[in-house]
């Protein structure tokens, strides 16, 4: 019995450090945008779905939430501070922290959403202040600043990056000419590796990060390129072009089946490219003009894309393979798309919510509302924790039942 006991204390004690320790992802897991729910309600009320809750005190920005040790965090511009906020799952505020000063030009406010690693919130201002903080503690841990310390440098509308983690490495996009991109302990700020990529600046875009059986690469745009880099050692081994008239790249790539999709507004569309086996080159299979989301992503399921353009403002379905357009729809306004299980919800610049089939066939949609809490621009994409979902729009944060 006494060994009995011993390995179960073992094993539990085990399961809970490996929970503190479990770091978020933006758009979830690979930053595909999926999420998944028992009991999801078939369709929401004429009214939409119930709203759970919903906080008003953000302040100004764009970002989304991160749910980790059974809380809530998500930031906001408060007069003209970075304040990280942690709520309980009731939307009660718990804790308000302040890391820095925000991007206050152009469309005002947080951008980057953070992320959470146990005690540990890692966050990034649009001015480009990088910040390790313990939250158990209330205090900052580490910080940089990207711009005076890596020869980093601002972008128009400001840094957007949500800072990727894998283990003990945080991945990290100053934009430098020396250091274009680089890899730091997430314990300590100490530099691992940096690398000069083709010294263009940064571009909205929140890396990829790809596991082969040769090497593990990042995948990330630049001002004018998607590029594709060891993420042992900084090299970077590939290049494709990809530019667009202002230099914003906010989608991170979707990979599947040794493919990555690079895609970005204002006409410039999306490319396949195809990866060597051992993630050293790529090949240009097929390129569509059309789809081309500014900031919205897309998800990919069964073998399709779904998705809204910029240029070209429809709902579309592109088949992964092929790049054929399966339909295009102006039912709803574009803007943000996330999945849950098969269905799609969408997020549009009108505010308009939506739940839809993931169906090639049609865009059949469900459910609509109108998100009516908030300020400013409808530019946030949502998360589901739990069978929730959760909408950002400007200084609100809106907890929507979409499950029994």
């Amino acid at each position: 019995m006494k060994t009995i006991s011993l390995f179960l204390t073992l094993f539990i004690s085990i399961v809970l450090i490996s929970n503190a320790q479990e770091i978020t992802k933006w758009r979830s897991e690979n930053s595909s945008g999926r999420y998944y729910s028992d009991n999801l309600l078939p369709a929401w009320p004429a009214d939409g779905p119930q709203v759970l809750w919903s906080y008003d005190k953000l302040g100004k920005g764009f970002s989304s939430p991160a749910f980790a040790n059974g809380l809530i965090y998500i930031n906001g511009m408060v007069d003209g501070q970075a304040v990280l906020v942690v709520l309980d799952k009731d939307g009660k505020e718990l804790q308000k922290f302040n890391y820095g000063k925000e991007f206050e030009a152009s469309y005002p406010g947080c951008r980057s959403t953070p992320t959470i690693a146990g005690d540990l919130a890692y966050l990034y201002t649009g001015n480009g202040r990088l910040v390790c903080f313990d939250l158990k503690a209330g205090k900052e841990l580490w910080a940089k600043d990207t711009f005076t310390q890596m020869d980093g440098a601002n972008i128009t509308w400001g840094v957007t990056e949500a800072l990727l983690i894998d283990g003990e490495v945080l991945y990290c996009t100053p934009g430098g000419k020396i250091n274009n991109v680089v890899a730091l302990n997430r314990k300590s700020g100490m530099l691992i590796w940096s690398s000069p990529g083709l010294g263009e600046l940064s571009a909205y875009c929140t890396p990829q990060l790809i596991q082969l059986p040769a090497r593990k690469i990042l995948v990330t745009h630049t001002a004018s390129h998607a590029i594709g880099i060891d993420a042992s050692n900084g090299k970077l081994l590939w290049s494709s072009e990809h530019p667009n008239e202002w230099s914003v790249h906010p989608n991170t790539p979707i990979y599947a089946d040794g493919r990555i999709f690079v895609f970005s507004g204002y006409g410039q569309g999306g490319e396949m490219l195809k990866l060597s086996p051992d993630g050293s080159s790529v090949t240009k299979e097929w390129n569509i003009k059309g789809f081309d989301s500014r900031m919205g992503g897309a998800v990919l399921i069964d073998g399709f894309m779904y998705g809204s353009g910029d240029t070209d403002r429809n709902w579309q379905c592109i088949d992964w393979k092929t790049g054929e357009k399966k339909y295009s729809s102006s039912a709803v306004g574009k803007g943000v798309v996330i999945a849950v299980n098969n269905k799609l919800i969408g997020y549009s610049e009108k505010g308009e919510l939506f739940l839809a089939d993931a169906d090639p066939k049609e865009f059949k949609v469900i459910s609509k509302t109108k998100v009516s809490l908030g300020s400013e621009q409808h530019w946030a994409h949502p998360v589901i924790s739990k069978g929730v979902l959760y909408v950002r729009h400007g200084n609100v944060l809106i907890a929507y039942k979409i499950s029994n």
